[in-house]
């Protein structure tokens, strides 16, 4: 990793301490563009991302529309969560949303 990557990367952890309280819902958007920007990106719309986007839940959840906090497809989709949760409790819907965006890939 290049020393002006690095040096971004930390500037970054700086601004989230300072900046970022681990609020999910308020905060989500921001957390990722400043991050997308840290890696060198001009930001999540930028590079094609879609932030709030629209899963269709299936009909034994209940149906309805759930909202991922990030998809790039098909480079990656991100969940977030409040500072502090447990993350291995959110584990399958991430995975749920993941098998919805990319059914032909799911098992």
């Amino acid at each position: 990793m290049s020393e002006h990557r690095k040096q971004r990367l930390a500037d970054f952890a700086t601004w989230v301490k300072d900046h970022i309280t681990g609020d999910e819902k308020g905060q989500a958007q921001i957390f990722l563009d400043r991050l997308f920007q840290a890696f060198g990106q001009k930001g999540v719309l930028e590079v094609g991302g879609t932030p709030e986007f629209r899963i269709r839940k299936g009909k034994e959840d209940g149906g309805g529309t759930s909202f991922a906090d990030l998809v790039w497809k098909p480079w990656v989709l991100i969940e977030m969560k409040r500072r502090g949760e447990n993350l291995q409790k959110h584990y399958r819907q991430a995975f749920d949303y993941w098998t919805r965006l990319v059914p032909s890939h799911s098992s």
